[in-house]
């Protein structure tokens, strides 16, 4: 495996951090872009290792690890980040990319494949949250804004317990939902007491425009032969996968099952692995078939 070489954009309102696996010059397939958000560079590491005969770029969205915001630290959108990605394969001067994009960036990839389809050979969008394409929308962004306000209202450790649940949640949301006892923020390990800040990634700058984005269908139908939808085979009916089918519905796609879960091609990088050779193989046989 090469060793990554990384690199700094400055966008405005922020400097990127990037890393290169391999040669941007001297390659004979596309560069394989790998993104998540707010996961940054530093979830990919164990996936970008089953494409050692590829180029891979991995980056660290704004605001998260080693790219630093220079604006305020606001709430971001999906369009926000898409205008940092375009930017950064720009940079890369390398053609159309391969871009596996995970979670919330799943949304963001969705939202650049939308604005410039050009930079794009293939997107493979793996479990995008879009809560707010689903029929249960309503009640999904509801209890998307409560975690929201309750990360306001007490902290990291009370929101992001709030997050966990709602991540694991195997169903439709009903207003039910939020009648339900909030979870001890112990179970988890996270802290009980507020330590005052609110700059989290996450919970601070993208839980809201991520969960209640509404991508442009329209436009992504005009590449609908790039993009492929992926859901995990062992999250059906979270939120997230969901929000996968959802969207393959919305562009008339079959939807392609990936091994494991919403974080299936982890391996220990955060202590809760996946399946990772199983679904790096996945992930070369549906780019191998585009």
């Amino acid at each position: 495996m090469s060793v990554p070489v990384t690199n700094t954009l400055d966008v405005p309102g922020a400097t990127l951090t990037y890393d290169v696996r391999g040669d941007l010059a001297e390659r004979d397939q596309p560069v394989l872009v790998l993104i998540g958000s707010p996961m940054g560079a530093s979830g990919f590491p164990t996936l970008a290792s089953y494409f050692t005969d590829r180029t891979v770029v991995t980056y660290d969205p704004r605001g998260v690890e080693r790219s630093v915001r220079t604006d305020d630290s606001g709430e971001l959108s999906p369009d926000d980040h898409a205008a940092d990605l375009a930017a950064l394969i720009e940079a890369l001067d390398a053609g159309p990319v391969d871009l596996f994009a995970s979670s919330g960036g799943a949304v963001n990839a969705l939202a650049l494949t939308a604005q410039r389809p050009d930079l794009i050979r293939t997107l493979i969008a793996h479990e995008p949250p879009l809560a707010g394409i689903l029929p249960d929308a309503d009640a999904a962004l509801a209890a998307c804004e409560d975690i929201y306000q309750t990360y306001q209202r007490d902290g990291m450790g009370a929101g992001m317990a709030k997050f966990i649940a709602i991540t694991s949640y195997k169903d439709e949301f009903t207003a039910d939902y939020l009648e339900q006892p909030a979870p001890d923020p112990a179970m988890f390990g996270l802290p009980t007491t507020d330590d005052g800040s609110r700059d989290d990634a996450l919970l601070a700058q993208n839980l809201r425009g991520c969960t209640s984005y509404q991508p442009d269908f329209d436009a992504l139908a005009k590449a609908s032969d790039r993009i492929v939808l992926a859901v995990g085979e062992d999250s059906a009916g979270e939120l997230a996968h969901r929000g996968g089918l959802a969207a393959a519905g919305r562009l008339g796609l079959t939807p392609v099952v990936f091994p494991s879960n919403h974080g299936g091609f982890l391996g220990d990088e955060y202590g809760f692995p996946g399946k990772p050779a199983e679904f790096a193989a996945k992930l070369r046989e549906v780019l191998a078939g585009r």
